[in-house]
């Protein structure tokens, strides 16, 4: 008999082209914070949500930058309280950076400092909030999964070379939108990292030890569809259809990880990242043949999961997807990088003793 599992993720979400017209009725009569990165409004989404918001919108931050830092969001925050406190929702647009900047700006102490929350990530203890806004996600990426998930990842990369999470109750989205006309103007770098995130999304909620079937489900679906689209989507990249298919995956893959949360290979991303300068769809998918090599066989129930992944042919299945990243440009080993190899060898050490890594399988056999 199968043993009880729960799923919880209460994010209401609205996927299709054209998706974002469903704004005003999700936003109701509140007042409302665009939270977005600088290039927005050139492509015309800034444009887009003020006309549907009209009154409604109090203001837009449009400073957002790749990888959210402690030192660009000190003052970013503490503006965002003095000028909207009143405001009840946050409209976040854009990729990771903008959704992971908008939930870290949604919660606040009764001192309004950012250097509040931040000590309170850093000691490892929980930040209580005595304030919070409301959240609605409009990603612009096939990749982030943080549309429909409560974690925000901020960078110390000036003094104490860090990565934290940010995760809450209080963080998840309300709601999420998820257009996928908005990801059309994606470059190639862009659109192949985002894909490759959702990927190890998907391949990360399989080998955890926090899986169960309905996040399997999600899981594979994701996994198969993104390997599937991604290739024929760089070298079509205005195709609408694979467009629409990349992002359900990335939207699946997010559902999958929202309960099960990373593993093993985004552990060693984060490293890879503010060591390297490595972007984090790189960094984080990189090594999944690899982690793959150490999942199998470590448990009977998360190996028939993952050969559903690669029709059943489990024997072949990192080999299959050295042989994907490595079609799509990305190459496999540290060495690539930059890296040796008992620098490697410490990297993944450590990444299997921290919070990421102990929810792979592996780690607690």
């Amino acid at each position: 008999m199968t043993a009880c599992s729960r799923f919880h993720n209460p994010v209401d979400v609205r996927f299709g082209a054209g998706a974002l017209a469903q704004l005003p009725e999700l936003v109701g009569e509140r007042r409302v914070v665009l939270v977005t990165m600088p290039e927005a409004r050139a492509l015309g989404m800034t444009g887009r949500v003020e006309a549907l918001l009209g009154q409604r919108l109090a203001g837009t931050i449009d400073r957002v930058s790749p990888n959210p830092d402690v030192r660009e969001l000190a003052p970013m925050y503490s503006d965002f309280w003095r000028r909207y406190g009143q405001c009840e929702v946050i409209v976040a647009l854009g990729g990771g950076s903008a959704l992971d900047t908008a939930k870290l700006l949604m919660v606040a102490g009764e001192d309004d400092r950012f250097a509040t929350l931040v000590d309170a990530l850093d000691a490892g203890g929980d930040f209580r909030p005595s304030r919070t806004k409301r959240l609605i996600t409009v990603p612009t990426t096939a990749g982030t999964g943080s549309e429909v998930t409560p974690w925000a990842t901020l960078w110390d990369r000036h003094v104490k070379h860090k990565k934290y999470s940010l995760h809450l109750p209080e963080t998840w989205p309300e709601a999420a939108i998820v257009d996928p006309q908005l990801t059309r103007s994606l470059p190639h770098a862009i659109t192949l990292q985002s894909g490759l995130d959702a990927l190890s999304h998907a391949l990360e909620a399989i080998w955890n030890v926090n899986a169960n079937p309905i996040s399997d489900t999600f899981a594979v679906t994701a996994a198969r569809d993104m390997m599937r689209v991604l290739p024929q989507l760089m070298v079509s990249l205005d195709d609408e259809t694979l467009r629409a298919q990349a992002a359900l995956a990335a939207l699946q893959a997010g559902m999958a990880f929202s309960n099960t949360k990373t593993a093993l290979a985004h552990s060693i991303s984060y490293d890879m990242t503010i060591r390297h300068g490595l972007p984090h769809g790189i960094a984080c998918s990189f090594t999944l043949p690899a982690v793959m090599r150490l999942a199998i066989g470590r448990r009977v129930d998360r190996d028939a999961v993952l050969a559903q992944v690669f029709d059943g042919d489990i024997g072949r299945a990192p080999d299959k997807l050295t042989a994907f990243l490595n079609g799509l440009g990305v190459a496999t080993e540290f060495s690539a990088y930059g890296v040796s190899e008992p620098e490697s060898s410490a990297m993944i050490a450590a990444a299997l003793d921290g919070p990421r890594g102990r929810n792979f399988i592996g780690a607690t056999a």
